[in-house]
């Protein structure tokens, strides 16, 4: 059996829509951000996966706690789950899909699902509390 998925997640918000990016040959969107390098905390993780992913750096003093979420892994075997720790964050740079990343956009709420099963559960949450 698989252990479950441990995720850091970025949520970046313009405009009612949330950044979300899609990995080469993977038809859905996710949440970008990544797994944890050993002996990494959360704030370390979280601005080198959207540096590799989107190409822009995260201004560390604005790094700010928003939600875990859980829920069964994408393409693994029932019942290992992706934990999803979320932040939010301000950037400075040219976001620019980089590495594994194909494609990067700005997906309204109503555009959920055109992604992951736990980036639909971040959707539903942000749009609960007025922000998307």
């Amino acid at each position: 059996m698989e252990g479950n998925i441990d995720k850091i997640a970025w949520i970046c918000l313009r405009d009612g829509r949330m950044l979300n990016v899609r990995s080469k040959g993977k038809a859905l969107f996710y949440v970008p951000g990544g797994k944890r390098e050993p002996g990494e905390s959360d704030h370390e993780t979280l601005q080198r996966e959207v540096q590799e992913e989107l190409s822009v750096a995260v201004k560390p003093d604005t790094i700010r706690y928003f939600e875990t979420f859980e829920a069964q892994a994408d393409g693994k075997p029932e019942g290992v789950l992706v934990r999803m720790m979320c932040y939010f964050a301000d950037f400075e740079g040219a976001l620019q899909p980089a590495s594994e990343i194909e494609e990067m956009a700005w997906l309204s709420y109503a555009e959920r699902d055109r992604t992951s099963l736990i980036s639909r559960m971040i959707f539903d949450r942000l749009h609960e509390m007025d922000l998307l």
